[in-house]
């Protein structure tokens, strides 16, 4: 079950974040759910390990606080991919 969780969770939060880099129309389900899930684990370490933002520890999570930050991480992910020419 908690696979699940992880594939949906991802690709909601990849979802949101390819529609505010507006990335959406380049991108599939797949790259949504890859996107969410690997921007969350990138928001937990970069905003909750790195920096100490209490609440970014949860990134990915299945709560208010984890998709905002999971969304952080994918933006700052989407941001990275465009800067070397993965994303158009």
């Amino acid at each position: 079950m908690g696979w699940i969780v992880l594939i949906i969770v991802g690709a909601v939060i990849g979802w949101v974040a390819s529609m505010i880099m507006n990335t959406d129309e380049q991108q599939g389900a797949l790259a949504n759910i890859g996107i969410g899930i690997v921007g969350s684990l990138l928001g937990s370490w970069l905003f909750g390990s790195v920096l100490k933002i209490g609440t970014a520890t949860v990134a990915g999570e299945l709560s208010f606080w984890g998709i905002v930050w999971g969304v952080v991480g994918s933006v700052v992910l989407i941001i990275i991919l465009k800067a070397l020419k993965v994303l158009k």
